[in-house]
């Protein structure tokens, strides 16, 4: 595997969607400003248009991040990008809405590796399409980041599809949801059998449906295998700073500027 990914220290810092607190999610703004607060790492989410082309979002519809009520993979690229990707975006419960009408549109994979080079890059695929895998694996391979990528699909379909070309271009992977649920039932056994772990990262929230995926005996037992362990979505100091006592490897955060001085207080034991 290319390690490049894992070469930035630790902890690892993801601007989760971007800076997407303060700015409309998976837009360019909202990256620059997690670069700008110092992110290493960015957290973003891919579709497929009807015209075969990779674009950074989070949902199948455009409803709540546009507030136009279609499906991305219906739209063709232009009209996509025809869309205010700034409209609905409101940092206080719907009173104002400061980046309405700016021009912010619905960037293409593409231009966001373009445009942050130097930044590195988890990628979840959010289709199950092997139109959507194609796309963003050669997106990856001409824009010349499969050093400084990782890649990530929730369900398991889409991993199915996704992670032979990985393994063979030495992308590293995280988990899907079948692979969580197969890693949590060998950790819960006692970890009494012999398990191969099937990806490089376990991102998961601190908690689902009840039930406490963080614990110092997960981070023990993944670190073990040489897994890390990323969290997401982290939004207040305190949990930053629980779960770096805990061992995590990586926090995901939609305010990369709280994060950011979270964890270098934490290091230099500042305030």
């Amino acid at each position: 595997m290319n390690t490049r990914y894992f070469d930035a220290p630790l902890p690892r810092l993801f601007g989760h969607r971007g800076s997407c607190a303060e700015f409309p999610e998976n837009t360019l703004p909202a990256f620059a400003d997690a670069v700008a607060a110092g992110m290493p790492y960015l957290e973003l989410d891919i579709h497929a248009t009807a015209d075969a082309q990779a674009v950074v979002l989070h949902d199948a519809s455009l409803l709540r991040t546009c507030g136009v009520d279609r499906n991305v993979a219906e739209l063709t690229l232009a009209e996509v990008q025809s869309c205010d990707a700034g409209a609905t975006f409101s940092p206080d419960g719907g009173r104002s809405f400061p980046h309405r009408d700016r021009g912010i549109r619905i960037s293409t994979l593409e231009e966001i590796l373009r445009t942050f080079p130097d930044a590195l890059f988890n990628i979840e695929l959010k289709q199950d399409s092997d139109t959507l895998v194609k796309a963003a694996l050669e997106i990856i391979r001409r824009t010349g980041m499969e050093d400084r990528v990782l890649l990530a699909a929730e369900k398991d379909a889409v991993m199915c599809r996704l992670r032979p070309s990985c393994t063979a271009r030495g992308i590293p992977t995280s988990f899907c949801y079948g692979e969580l649920v197969a890693f949590f039932d060998w950790l819960q056994g006692g970890c009494k059998t012999d398990y191969a772990p099937p990806a490089e990262a376990l991102q998961i929230p601190e908690t689902y449906q009840g039930l406490r995926l963080v614990t110092p005996q997960t981070v023990a037992a993944a670190h073990a295998l040489g897994i890390e362990v990323h969290v997401w979505t982290v939004n207040e100091a305190a949990d930053m700073l629980r779960l770096l006592g805990l061992g995590v490897d990586g926090l995901m955060s939609d305010r990369p500027w709280l994060l950011r001085k979270t964890c270098m207080n934490n290091l230099t034991g500042g305030d």
